[in-house]
């Protein structure tokens, strides 16, 4: 598996994945019916960086880091990771964010935040504290699972 940054070609790809996952409602909190150019954008253009990971030419997930906040807060990153679903439980979300962590310290900053980790998705959950992040607080009903019904997000964070 490479992990590189990613072009247009590899989010044009990556799409029908990125499209499932929102339009899911489990994980992320976007419009589930956003368009192309719209999550290009969100995912590729406004992060400080974007990256994929790739085996070949197969994409088999994504992820952005950009800063959590600004002035007095730049100093914390952000980072969403999306997997595609052939390549889930292959080391592709721990890999992703291993590399973010790398890339955030190699950018200067000093701690990396999860503002919104539903709390039904265990996998990551369970994923993020194996890699050192502490859930440092809960926000009661903050997310509509498309299936659950409002359910509790983490905020999620460790030190780099």
């Amino acid at each position: 598996m490479n992990i590189v940054p990613i072009c247009e070609k590899d989010f044009h790809q990556f799409w029908p994945e990125f499209e499932a996952i929102i339009q899911a409602q489990e994980t992320y909190a976007y419009e589930p019916h956003m368009t192309y150019l719209e999550a290009y954008t969100l995912w590729c253009e406004v992060p400080q960086v974007c990256f994929v990971a790739k085996e070949g030419e197969t994409i088999l997930g994504s992820y952005f880091l950009k800063a959590n906040g600004m002035g007095p807060s730049s100093h914390i990153c952000n980072c969403g990771y999306m997997v595609s679903s052939n390549a889930r439980g292959k080391g592709v979300a721990r890999a992703l964010c291993e590399h973010s962590q790398e890339m955030g310290r190699s950018l200067g900053y000093t701690a990396m935040q999860f503002n919104a980790v539903v709390s039904t998705n265990t996998v990551a959950v369970t994923l993020w504290q194996k890699l050192g992040f502490a859930i440092v607080g809960t926000i009661p009903n903050a997310y509509k699972h498309g299936k659950l019904g409002y359910v509790n997000t983490y905020v999620m964070h460790k030190v780099l």
